[in-house]
């Protein structure tokens, strides 16, 4: 048996007026989702357990069938996994963004979504500016960045960025839970500071602004943790010999890594709209050729829901459609070996909210031979009527793995 996950990124909605009262998902015209969903079986699954916060790191580990409460170490050790960046043992590593700020405000968490070659020059110079034996930054992609403190204290409450658009930046600080981490949250909070003074008149920042477009004008350090201790997909799954993940985003490489998939970096793959579809499900076909498992990541609709535009979310879901999951279905279908293909999102990003819900996400799973359900559509309310009734834990990847028992 082969194994694919497409997983569409913060695809799940609430309706929108809009849209007449649909989601975007319900909206989007998406005859390949569809097809698969009459084809196989489909349900409801809570990737988020209680007391998480619905982060993309949490949803995946779930999803993925991990014991968050176990496992989890922060996002920015699950990034630094992609980023090929050492953690040590008295190490506490960040995710840490470029952001926009407006009046003391946060105005967006992407910093305009600032393309990589800047980024890493900004980065750069707070390495030179700030960095040292105690603090390290590391340049990623677009805005995802990193932040590496020796002798950190992990015991700590950051806010991702995405979770606050019109806050004042000012009460949503880095705050400590135990007096014994009040060193790394004065810390951080002065990074941040003495950030806003070193990008404020940045050449790169000076001609974003000419440009009319949004500075990054601020860093912002949240989800902190050390390394991750988890099983492989391999140690778990006597039927997974090996496998690839497909992302242009490090923090699903990162957790690709950790179990035990290789990531496939695939040209032109932007973690945006404007993301190479074709270029990503060619990829995934190739890989499956030679491997049991891929899991295939696309950001798109998690950014559009972020900006709160329902109609690029749309499009992006039709895109992922038309241009991934509809070739790939037509290419598998016709595979004399087995497969099992499942699509979902990690989680809703609803564009009446623009950032993450803990709400159950619609999944739909077709296999070679299977049975299927009366579900005849994909999409959130559809799902509901679905075989597998709502799912939790480690029942979606069981089920997707191991067929019905």
């Amino acid at each position: 048996m082969k194994y694919l996950i497409i997983l569409g990124d913060g695809m799940a909605d609430e309706p929108v007026a809009e849209l007449g009262g649909r989601t975007p998902l319900q909206a989007a015209r998406t005859p390949a989702m569809d097809r698969v969903a009459a084809s196989g079986a489909s349900g409801l699954l809570d990737t988020v357990p209680e007391g998480f916060h619905p982060g993309s790191e949490i949803a995946h580990l779930s999803l993925l069938g991990y014991d968050v409460a176990r496992v989890f170490e922060g996002r920015g050790a699950l990034e630094a996994a992609s980023m090929g960046v050492e953690i040590a043992p008295d190490e506490t590593v960040l995710r840490c963004n470029l952001i926009t700020v407006e009046e003391e405000r946060i105005k967006n968490h992407s910093a305009g979504h600032i393309p990589t070659e800047e980024a890493t020059e900004l980065i750069e110079c707070l390495q030179s500016q700030l960095g040292g034996d105690t603090v390290q930054f590391y340049p990623g992609v677009s805005y995802r960045h990193l932040l590496k403190i020796r002798g950190g204290d992990k015991r700590i409450v950051t806010v991702p960025p995405h979770d606050v658009p019109g806050h004042p930046y000012a009460e949503e600080l880095v705050r400590a839970t135990v007096p014994e981490a009040e060193p790394t949250a004065r810390l951080l909070n002065d990074l941040i500071i003495r950030s806003q003074r070193l990008l404020a008149d940045h050449p790169v920042n000076r001609q974003r602004r000419a440009a009319g477009k949004d500075p990054a004008n601020s860093i912002w350090p949240w989800s902190a943790g050390c390394r991750p201790r988890m099983e492989t997909l391999q140690q778990r799954y006597a039927e997974v010999r090996s496998g690839s993940v497909i992302s242009a985003v490090d923090l699903i490489k990162g957790i690709g890594i950790y179990a035990g998939l290789e990531p496939i970096v695939v040209e032109g793959a932007t973690g945006l709209y404007d993301t190479n579809y074709e270029g990503k499900a060619a990829a995934a076909l190739r890989a499956l050729e030679e491997q049991d498992f891929v899991f295939l990541h696309v950001e798109a609709s998690d950014e559009a829901g972020h900006e709160g535009d329902a109609a690029l979310k749309v499009r992006t879901i039709e895109n992922l459609d038309s241009r991934v999951v509809g070739p790939l279905f037509d290419a598998l279908s016709k595979w004399a070996e087995p497969v099992s293909l499942a699509i979902l999102p990690d989680h809703p990003t609803p564009c009446r909210l623009r950032t993450h819900t803990a709400a159950a996400v619609p999944f739909t799973i077709w296999r070679t031979g299977c049975r299927p359900d009366d579900v005849r559509t994909y999409d959130e309310l559809s799902a509901r009527n679905g075989r597998y009734g709502h799912l939790r834990g480690d029942e979606f990847i069981e089920l997707f793995i191991r067929g019905e028992q």
